[in-house]
């Protein structure tokens, strides 16, 4: 018999309480190892009109102002400049909340579409 710490134990109970130590060291060890590695499965990869930005993933699609925001596209906002009178598109700017679509009508003056980015209401035309 083996004595540890003046306690008597033959010797397949201390091969038996070993072996729960190392199960019990190796759970610890894999479950430290799974939850650090957790959030980063969380975050993602936005690649948009400002470049490449790593998306943390906690606001996915969130605003701090409130639900989703839906911006409107270029070629939206193209495709209602169209509907004003535009017949050649030369660019389309997003300033802050408003994009300014350029291009020129059937007769070729310049003209000018000014849209809210968020509803893709017409603010202004200019001729």
């Amino acid at each position: 018999m083996f004595r540890v710490r003046g306690v008597s134990r033959r010797p397949c109970e201390e091969v038996y309480v070993q072996t729960i130590s190392k199960i019990m060291a190796g759970t610890a060890l894999v479950m430290s190892i799974g939850l650090g590695a957790a959030p980063a499965f969380a975050q993602g990869i936005s690649i948009g009109p400002g470049g490449v930005q790593v998306d943390p993933g906690y606001r996915r699609g969130l605003d701090d102002r409130g639900p989703p925001r839906s911006e409107l596209s270029r070629g939206d906002a193209a495709r209602i400049a169209r509907r004003e009178g535009l017949v050649d598109v030369d660019g389309v700017d997003r300033r802050g909340p408003r994009m300014m679509v350029r291009g020129s009508d059937r007769r070729g003056d310049d003209i000018s579409v000014i849209l809210d980015s968020r509803s893709g209401d017409v603010i202004d035309v200019r001729r």
